[in-house]
């Protein structure tokens, strides 16, 4: 099945945090085709489940379906990044406890399906802030319909929990700091550097953010490791 999309995938934000931009379904053993205007890189979480392959003559991503699972995709354009899942033969995953804790950590979270922001909600406290990682890695909401504050005290959370995260992978190379919501990254990484940090901001951050990317890559991108392809 060839889906022409011209505006589903849109950087319009230097950024990528929970939840993902976009879900696509794809069938184990079947492919799927995805129209775009531009990509640089893209990174896969599980190879094994699926396979990534860019053309150029046509400006579409192909999506091919190795095994049943899920796993998630990040993508690179003109310093832009964006996270995609993938499922492959598989279904929606909602989980009613999750979300019934994340309802009761976050008092003011509200659900409107029939409007274009699905969810909105104060992330008023780090309790609020671990139920919504946890309900963001479901497939309850997109990033497009969703409306998430950060108080002070969740934000300072935040980057304490991504400055040990960058402390482990990149050795005191990445300074990290917020200006107001925006996420500001400065230093000089690798290229695997690089793009474990980027992983790092997506599963300990909450909701879209204004990323502010300031690292300088010393290296190029490695189109031979596992799960990770340039562009031709």
């Amino acid at each position: 099945m060839r889906l022409l999309l011209t505006v589903l995938f849109t950087f319009a934000l230097p950024a990528v945090a929970w939840p993902v931009d976009w879900v696509h379904d794809v069938e184990a053993g079947k492919e799927r085709f995805v129209k775009l205007p531009h990509i640089d890189w893209w990174e896969i979480e599980d190879p094994k489940v699926l396979q990534v392959e860019w053309l150029a003559d046509s400006n579409e991503l192909l999506l091919s379906g190795l095994k049943p699972g899920r796993t998630v995709v990040l993508l690179g354009s003109e310093g832009r990044v964006a996270a995609w899942r993938v499922r492959v033969s598989g279904k929606p995953l909602q989980d009613e406890k999750v979300s019934a804790a994340a309802q009761k950590a976050c008092p003011d979270l509200k659900w409107t399906p029939l409007e274009d922001v699905r969810l909105t909600v104060t992330a008023h406290a780090e309790p609020c802030r671990q139920a919504l990682l946890a309900l963001f890695q479901t497939d309850a909401v997109e990033a497009r319909a969703l409306e998430v504050t950060l108080s002070g005290e969740v934000l300072q959370a935040q980057l304490k929990e991504l400055q040990r995260a960058f402390e482990t992978i990149a050795k005191g190379k990445v300074k990290a700091r917020y200006v107001g919501a925006g996420l500001v990254l400065t230093g000089a990484v690798t290229q695997a550097e690089y793009r474990k940090v980027l992983w790092e901001v997506l599963r300990r951050s909450l909701g879209r953010f204004a990323l502010d990317d300031q690292l300088e890559v010393q290296s190029p991108p490695a189109a031979a490791d596992a799960g990770v392809q340039a562009k031709p």
